[in-house]
């Protein structure tokens, strides 16, 4: 993510901050199939952005946010809060739950500022795993295959990807001369932590955009081999493209993006994928406007069903992007996973933790 894109963000986030925001209802007008879900808003402990939720079960997830903030809730609806000693200028804009005691925090910043931390006791501490060391790089979300092994995506530098994959949870090597030649500007969005994805033991895709095409990069051996795929989302700037990716399985995938800088525009800012990411059409638009920041498919039984947000909105769709109902009065939130069809959360500007039932 270059300057440019994050001074963006962070005039978005402040926008979120400042707008009155109204109450989320429990119900939506429904115009696709499937019952409408129940929101219910939580409190956070904190007034930071989240930017990035992981649930690990039904009763545990964890959340992250700028100041070096944490959050973790073990019972699904009380949280508890706190900041990464010596970490609280860094922007954790991701987060990956092991479980109540073991999770990993990615910071995403230039140089030095992008960091991996773990922790192993709940949060009482955290060890440092990973610090860039390249100016240029600047890591924006990573995802797991299972709690020792997962990969970091960063922006390209000099036309090459640094992306970095550990085997064992505690150590990161570089692999980015297995990936693709990286487009002029190319890189991701660091919005949601979910511009990564992973399905079972070998899939992984990366969602990239800010470049003169959009693309995703696709593995099926955990990371030993990448391709690039063309998506057909807005592109061509370096403030679009795909911001986030998610897979129900091997084959079948969703794509959300847009430009970030056209908060009030809409535009094709969705598309799936029925080949594991080779080929790409576009879906249906969201109904609200402005870029996906974050989407995630509701999981169990083959399920189709999809939340996308954005600081404009948020929706959801029973048919893989078919046909979308907007959530009434839900905005700024950037971050949107689940646990089970009973358990997911939307997290957001001023630490806003929105639980999510269908």
């Amino acid at each position: 993510m270059n300057l440019r894109i994050r001074r963006i963000l962070l005039a978005l986030a402040a926008a979120g901050c400042s707008s009155a925001s109204t109450s989320p209802a429990n119900r939506t007008s429904d115009t696709s199939p499937g019952n409408a879900p129940t929101l219910t808003p939580q409190r956070s402990g904190t007034t930071s952005r989240l930017q990035a939720i992981s649930p690990v079960s039904e009763r545990i997830a964890w959340a992250s946010g700028v100041g070096g903030t944490y959050a973790i809730t073990a019972d699904g609806d009380t949280w508890r809060t706190g900041v990464v000693p010596g970490a609280d200028s860094l922007e954790f804009r991701d987060v990956e739950g092991v479980s109540e005691s073991v999770a990993y925090l990615l910071a995403a910043g230039p140089g030095d500022r992008s960091r991996i931390y773990k922790t192993e006791d709940g949060g009482r501490s955290w060890s440092l795993q990973f610090t860039n060391r390249d100016t240029s790089a600047f890591y924006d979300c990573f995802a797991f295959w299972d709690e020792r092994r997962g990969f970091t995506m960063s922006d390209a530098v000099a036309g090459r990807f640094p992306v970095v994959r550990t085997t064992d949870g505690e150590s990161w090597s570089d692999i980015g001369d297995r990936l693709p030649a990286a487009q002029n500007g190319e890189g991701g969005f660091a919005a949601s932590g979910t511009c990564t994805a992973t399905v079972r033991d070998r899939h992984g895709w990366i969602s990239t955009g800010a470049a003169a095409r959009a693309r995703v990069l696709a593995t099926n051996d955990g990371g030993d081999t990448w391709r690039a795929y063309e998506t057909p989302v807005v592109q061509g700037s370096a403030t679009s493209g795909g911001a986030s990716v998610e897979f129900r399985d091997t084959l079948n995938g969703i794509l959300g993006g847009g430009d970030i800088a056209a908060l009030d525009s809409f535009a094709d800012n969705v598309a799936r994928s029925s080949d594991g990411g080779r080929t790409w059409r576009l879906a249906t638009r969201t109904p609200f406007p402005g870029a996906i920041y974050g989407l995630a498919y509701v999981p169990g039984g083959g399920s189709r069903t999809v939340v996308a947000t954005g600081p404009s909105g948020a929706a959801w769709s029973a048919d893989e992007g078919g046909h979308w109902t907007g959530l009434e009065g839900v905005r700024d939130y950037w971050a949107v996973a689940f646990a089970s069809p009973k358990a997911g959360w939307l997290v957001g500007t001023e630490g806003r933790i929105l639980k999510i039932a269908f």
